[in-house]
């Protein structure tokens, strides 16, 4: 039965029942819900069904629906269910009834309940968009809360009271105090002096927490300003020179609804005076609260139930034109707004908002929501996710600046359904490289320079410290070129590509730059006994040697072979020659001109003069030693096997380094 019967068939009920049964009592809590107190409605409603006959089951079907809607409104999430459930056992004549116990189920994280109550709503409003959100938020709710997004949350408890704490904004420069409302109660007996009949808690006042010299956030205090009244303030939010703070006001007729109005406060003389109402609508009927000032100070953001909308309360934003002057009213638009309600705006900059809504797929209650508008006009609404998100109410975020951090406020884990302040922050992920340019002895290079440029547009230039050291911040998932480079010595080039995965990562890489003005020994570089075929095991060598050459492409280069001490000088230089040829050969292959190279066999006629590095590697080395036929033979014949296999060497030195530059 679809709502548009059964609200005939409805009214038809109320004429027939409600004019014989209806009692004071009764007619208290309907007056106490059109206003708005929905506290103590839902008190008069639950006395009221408890004293009426079982037997009457219309009346109690009836009773049932409005304390469960006060309920609700009130965020006593259990007692909400409950009544819903005895609206629905006793035939309540309307479908919203289903519609109700799946947002309250969502919201109690019973989310396959949530599925059936929808479904079932859904059979009677088949397009019903609160539904078929309902639906998709509920079964995305335990993927999300599985793969958590990586802001950390925690629970401000230095903060927070034994009652309600919502809608923190941060304020100053430095975003070094903290005002959010509060209905902990006040010092000042005159300002709060009764207990709100909408909520059952005391009226909301502004609180403010400061940072200390060291970054440490103090305890709350009580503003003591004539902002605060004996009614209800909140949501503050504050122009970009910070002499203006806009907010909800929701004074208490007795007479007529509890109507939300933006109001105006100035700074001066170190207080915020008393606030005027903000001239936005003519009339005092319309709804408007949760102001939000963009941080360029042109535009006021809020939130409203003006005639012309989606449905619930949607956001719109007005110019501001003055101290008190506002342009019209426009609303975002379908985009943002939905059936539901969207509140809670807050402008990060000119094409981001963030706003709570229960209208788009959530986790349960009012979720924390991300608005990017995009060049055509359009508005991609993404939600923010766990720990974000929870099952409950998730609203009223504030940054600070273009930090992912901040705070926000949200109901989960009371039991009462008071609101408390949250912090959240996206840790920082790290992502540098670092490491040591080195010559091929091993010794640091001071002043080195190390080049990088990435596909990120990144284009640096590091010089290396004393110990040759370096270090590079990187992005994620980006590719990079390096090359080290010195005074003297030859260029090496390095390629990387960072990981994807967002996680903190140091990537070590090392330069060794070979000298120009010395030969360098072209490491594991092997040949066949008495033969000048090169081994495989020489590619990797040889292969880093091209790579180097093409680093260098003005450089030509000598390359030259040595034995060892054993057999005759004529024989020793043909085969030396024969190899250096076959090194030559090689590069040659690899694609390095012939003219850039050229063979030189030394023979045993250059023995090794040995450096740091070896004589460290051999203790009965010392550094200089030269590795002569005479020298050897005072070694130990194991000793005699190393030195004579150090002596067998290739090396390179350089020729030239303006070749092809003329």
């Amino acid at each position: 039965m679809n709502r548009k019967i059964t609200s005939y068939i409805f009214f038809l009920l109320a004429a027939s029942l409600l004019f014989a049964c209806k009692t004071a009592k009764l007619s208290d809590a309907e007056e106490k819900q059109r206003i708005g107190e929905y506290h103590e409605a839902a008190t008069i409603y639950r006395k009221v069904y408890a004293k009426t006959s079982a037997q009457k089951r219309d009346l109690r079907g009836y009773i049932a629906f409005r304390m469960a809607e006060c309920n609700r409104l009130i965020n006593h999430t259990p007692r909400a269910i409950s009544a819903y459930m005895n609206a629905e056992r006793y035939k309540y004549p309307d479908s919203i009834v289903y519609l109700r116990l799946g947002q309250m189920y969502q919201k109690a994280g019973k989310y396959k309940d949530a599925i059936t109550h929808y479904t079932t709503y859904l059979e009677n409003d088949p397009g019903n968009i609160l539904a078929i959100n309902g639906i998709k938020g509920s079964e995305l709710a335990p993927v999300w809360r599985q793969n958590p997004t990586r802001y950390e949350v925690k629970r401000m408890d230095k903060f927070n009271s034994r009652r309600s704490e919502f809608s923190p904004m941060l304020y100053g420069n430095d975003y070094d105090q903290l005002f959010f409302a509060s209905s902990r109660g006040s010092r000042n007996n005159e300002r709060n002096e009764s207990v709100s009949a909408i909520t059952g808690l005391f009226n909301n006042n502004f609180y403010v927490v400061k940072q200390d010299e060291q970054g440490n956030w103090l305890l709350p205090e009580e503003l003591e300003d004539p902002v605060n009244t004996k009614f209800d303030e909140g949501t503050p939010s504050f122009s970009p020179d910070g002499s203006t703070m806009y907010y909800t006001y929701c004074a208490q007729d007795p007479e007529g609804p509890r109507t939300a109005e933006i109001y105006i406060s100035n700074r001066s003389n170190a207080q915020w005076s008393q606030g005027t109402r903000a001239t936005i609508v003519k009339d005092s009927v319309t709804a408007l609260a949760h102001p939000a000032v963009s941080p360029d100070g042109k535009y006021l953001y809020f939130v409203s139930d003006a005639v012309g909308g989606y449905g619930g309360k949607d956001l719109f934003r007005c110019r501001i034109l003055g101290s008190n002057s506002f342009g019209p009213m426009e609303n975002l638009g379908p985009d943002v707004n939905t059936p539901g309600d969207e509140l809670f705006p807050y402008v990060r900059d000119s094409v981001t908002i963030y706003f709570a809504s229960n209208g788009h797929p959530g986790m349960g209650g009012i979720d924390l929501f991300k608005a990017t508008q995009q060049p055509d006009g359009q508005w991609v609404v993404e939600n923010m996710g766990a720990p974000i998100n929870s099952m409950a109410d998730d609203f009223g975020i504030t940054f600070a600046g273009a930090r992912e951090k901040g705070f926000f406020s949200s109901n989960r884990n009371d039991a009462r359904g008071d609101d408390h302040i949250y912090s959240f922050e996206y840790p920082l992920i790290t992502v540098q490289i670092e490491g040591f340019v080195f010559d091929v002895d091993e010794y640091p290079i001071e002043e080195a320079t190390v080049r990088i440029v990435g596909k990120d547009g990144l284009n640096e230039k590091v010089i290396t410290r004393r110990d040759g050291s370096y270090r590079v911040e990187l992005e994620r998932d980006i590719s990079y070129v390096m090359l080290a480079s010195a005074r003297g010595y030859l260029n090496q080039h390095f390629e990387l590509k960072t990981d994807p995965e967002e996680k903190n990562e140091t990537y070590l890489v090392d330069f060794f730059l070979s000298p120009v003005h010395r030969p360098v020994v072209i490491e594991n570089i092997f040949y066949d006994f008495d033969r000048a075929t090169l081994r495989p095991e020489s590619k990797e060598g040889l292969d880093e040697m091209i790579k180097m050459l093409n680093d260098n492409p003005t450089v030509t280069i000598e390359l030259g072979a040595h034995t060892d001490r054993k057999g005759s000088e004529e024989y020793n230089e043909r085969l030396a020659q024969r190899r250096a040829q076959s090194v030559v050969n090689y590069l040659i292959a690899g694609g390095i001109s012939a003219d850039r190279l050229e063979a030189k066999g030394y023979g045993k006629s250059t023995p090794k003069v040995i450096n740091k590095p070896l004589a460290q590697d051999y203790d009965f080395l010392e550094e200089d030693d030269i590795l002569t036929e005479e020298f050897i033979e005072t070694l130990t014949p194991e000793q005699q096997e190393i030195a004579d296999q150090i002596n067998r060497r290739t090396e390179f030195k350089v020729l030239r380094t303006n070749y092809n530059l003329y």
